[in-house]
């Protein structure tokens, strides 16, 4: 079946050009089917369903003569591809030149646009849900409780089961895919009818950035032109695996970063002062707002980023490797490979590296290794200098504060003996100086004795850990800067886990890719 997609129409009133589109929605957006009217085909997969909801919009939009956007020609580039010499790992160690030649015409697109699926423009907030791996099992059933449309019911099928269902049961991810197909049928979602490209802007406060969504290739990220700085955990990657298959679709995207590029910000000033898809405004105030490309657009982009020669994975390492994983499984089950097969590509946004913000990724830890507050606080003496009535928040670098007894601490941490690029963090400097010889907390991602603060959650919600005696001890720590992530990244190294903590956050379910 042929799916169109639609352009707003610049001077048209919206009621005359939704035609019968849903109360509310903005102009140009398509008419959502009713659950009536889909729940007739429940035979039907939720591919059919998005197919029969954009069906029924292009039929609304016939009727008012409304312009219909022409396939996107990509010739005679119809992909960008970064070559690389046959050693760019050995070049990478010694500090050479990793790219060797960028081409067009290749087989594998650092960027390629895709044929999205994604809710109807008057449910996208409904819709959005927090990334999956924010909030745990308890606080997603909240969450979703009273709204059908939540994405965690896809993201965190668990949620729709008895309680005590094991999270990685394979009930769950049956229970994924019915959700799935049930929210593209009824609330509902349309796919686009050509592959495009979408900039997606996060607001929050006085901090905005804007980032270009589409698919990413695999093997790029297979070969480290897609950077990354974290381990990933083996269950997790398991379950995202497993949820992919499952949906045959990646329903969250990878948060990446790049260095900018001008020729990139114009394009997306220029497309950005048109009117978005989807505009606004999540519960935690944060305003997601997403434009579709047009076919010149599209193709700029997809050209201008042939020109990066390196991104790099900020926020999703889990994800992007579930994706890769995802990939092999599929080939797996037949001998039909072809290089534009949509599980080759993951689903990301990316971010020029100057506006992507790196908020505190704090510590408490529940006891102080047999010592009274005094012994610690002395024990603290002996690493640097310790000021009293210090600042939540540490001003700079190498400082940290510490909140102990009800009372915060300033501590001057001494740059570290350790080797690697991330031995100058502060987080390893933490992890070096205090959690491993004064608490006796050598691996932070498997002590129960440690928690991690993220972020925007701030400094109050450590002085209330201590204080209702859930913890004896917070540190707060100075952020991470964006730098210091592409600096390890292009070292081959690892970042000390939970070291960075992105904000705002993408949201799941706005933009899917279908595998």
């Amino acid at each position: 079946m042929t799916v169109t997609r639609y352009r707003p129409p610049p001077t048209r009133s919206a009621e005359a050009a939704a035609g019968a589109a849903p109360a509310g929605a903005p102009a140009g957006a398509p008419e959502a089917a009713g659950a009536a009217d889909c729940a007739g085909g429940g035979a039907s997969s939720f591919r059919h369903a998005a197919e029969k909801n954009a069906a029924a919009a292009r039929a609304a939009d016939a009727s008012t003569n409304r312009e219909l956007i022409r396939p996107i020609d990509y010739s005679p580039c119809p992909a960008v591809r970064l070559r690389t010499a046959s050693n760019h790992k050995r070049d990478r160690k010694e500090g050479g030149t990793r790219i060797a030649a960028v081409s067009c015409g290749g087989d594998v697109a650092i960027l390629r646009p895709f044929r999205a699926l994604r809710p109807v423009p008057p449910r996208a907030g409904d819709v959005a849900a927090v990334p999956y791996d924010v909030v745990s099992t308890e606080e997603a059933r909240s969450i979703a409780a009273r709204n059908p449309w939540s994405f965690l019911h896809v993201s965190r099928a668990e949620i729709d089961l008895p309680e005590g269902a094991g999270p990685y049961s394979s009930e769950v991810y049956r229970r994924a895919a019915e959700n799935f197909e049930r929210l593209t049928r009824e609330c509902p979602l349309i796919r686009e009818a050509e592959p495009s490209l979408y900039l997606y802007r996060l607001r929050m406060g006085d901090h905005q950035q804007t980032g270009v969504a589409g698919t990413f290739s695999l093997d790029d990220y297979d070969a480290d032109i897609v950077r990354k700085h974290e381990r990933t955990r083996r269950d997790k990657e398991d379950d995202r695996t497993r949820h992919m298959i499952a949906l045959r679709a990646q329903t969250g995207p990878v948060f990446l970063t790049y260095r900018g590029r001008s020729a990139i910000d114009e394009v997306v000033t220029r497309a950005t002062s048109a009117p978005p898809v989807n505009d606004f405004v999540a519960d935690d105030g944060v305003a997601h707002t997403i434009w579709l490309l047009d076919a010149a657009d599209t193709r700029r982009l997809a050209g201008e980023f042939g020109r990066v020669p390196l991104l790099y994975i900020a926020d999703g390492h889990h994800r992007a490797a579930s994706a890769s994983r995802a990939r092999a499984e599929l080939r797996s089950r037949t001998d039909h490979h072809a290089p534009d097969d949509a599980s080759n590509f993951f689903l990301g946004v990316a971010f020029p590296a100057g506006q992507v913000r790196i908020l505190p990724y704090n510590r408490t830890v529940k006891d102080l290794g047999g010592r009274s507050a005094d012994d610690f606080l002395a024990a603290l003496k002996k690493v640097g200098p310790v000021s009293e009535d210090a600042p939540p928040a540490p001003a700079e670098r190498g400082q940290v504060s510490v909140y102990l007894a009800g009372r915060w601490y300033g501590l001057r941490l001494s740059l570290g003996a350790g080797a690697g690029s991330a031995a100058p963090l502060d987080v390893s400097l933490l992890q070096e100086q205090i959690l491993q010889p004064l608490l006796g907390i050598g691996d932070v991602r498997t002590d129960p004795r440690i928690d991690f603060v993220g972020g925007g959650r701030g400094t109050r919600e450590l002085e209330k850990a201590v204080d209702e005696g859930r913890a004896a001890v917070a540190f707060s720590l100075f952020p991470v800067e964006v730098e210091d992530l592409i600096r390890i990244a292009d070292a081959g190294e690892i970042m000390p886990p939970k070291s960075t903590w992105f904000e705002p956050k993408l949201r799941d379910g706005l933009l899917v890719h279908e595998i």
